[in-house]
């Protein structure tokens, strides 16, 4: 019995557009609520949200029970930290803060079992292997992991040529709000030079045969990027949009309840 089929990773292999959202609650019942939601996939973030390890694996459970793919964003692209999130569970990570050739081969490296790589061997332990009842979980799972990279500096953007010719990786994503802070324009993802950027990141991924990504909430940005073969769009993020309906409606209900 093979490791689990990754439909997440197949799509974007035949090039359908999978809307996302992100997920930086660090909550079961929010992933829950969200993987079943209607979204594609959803990220469940350790980056910049409270997620451990721990945390990652109870939203990775209740996400598995939906229609929806779970992706994980570790903290950093580090060899034991990718280990565990794999051990795990995780089928699709996105690392963070990707900068050049070597560094992206190297977490191609990190995902893949030895010879041809340096992921450690403890799948006996794992949740990956349903805990060793997929016998030949070390044979197959390497072709059913997504490995994403994220591009959002200059320094990475001035390597994408090179980071494209790694292979290994399925998909890249661009990071709109740390460019846009490495280009000067920190909090303004709009800027006309950072959507140029963007855009044309995203045409250069696309035109290496790779699934290209992105976070935005502008819309006119999400349709510009789908329309140049940007395939992994995550739409939402839970906390700005519990956050802004929360406040919406404290402020309607003191409008209409308040006479003062």
């Amino acid at each position: 019995m093979p490791a689990p089929h990754n439909p997440f990773k197949a799509a974007l292999k035949r090039g359908e557009v999978q809307l996302g959202c992100w997920l930086g609650l660090a909550d079961p019942y929010i992933a829950e609520i969200s993987a079943g939601a209607g979204f594609d996939w959803v990220v469940v973030d350790g980056e910049h949200a409270p997620n451990d390890l721990r945390s990652t694996v109870a939203q990775l459970q209740v996400i598995a029970a939906r229609d929806c793919h779970a992706v994980v964003r570790p903290p950093i692209g580090e060899t034991y930290m990718i280990k565990q999130y794999l051990d795990a569970g995780a089928q699709t990570l996105l690392i963070p803060m990707v900068e050049s050739a070597a560094q992206t081969q190297d977490l191609v490296d990190a995902v893949t079992y030895p010879p041809h790589g340096v992921r450690g061997v403890g799948s006996a332990l794992a949740r990956a292997s349903d805990f060793a009842a997929i016998p030949d979980y070390l044979q197959t799972a390497r072709e059913q992991i997504c490995l994403l990279v994220q591009v959002e500096n200059r320094k990475g953007l001035a390597a994408l040529d090179d980071i494209l010719k790694v292979e290994g990786i399925d998909g890249v994503f661009i990071g709109p709000a740390d460019l846009a802070a490495d280009m000067g324009f920190a909090g303004n993802t709009g800027a006309t030079e950072v959507k140029d950027e963007i855009l044309a990141s995203i045409q250069k991924i696309v035109s290496a045969g790779k699934a290209a990504g992105i976070l935005t909430l502008d819309e006119d940005l999400q349709l510009q990027c789908c329309d140049l073969g940007a395939t992994f769009i995550a739409t939402e993020i839970d906390v700005t949009l519990f956050a802004r309906n929360m406040r919406m409606a404290a402020n309607e209900g003191q409008k209409r309840l308040r006479k003062t």
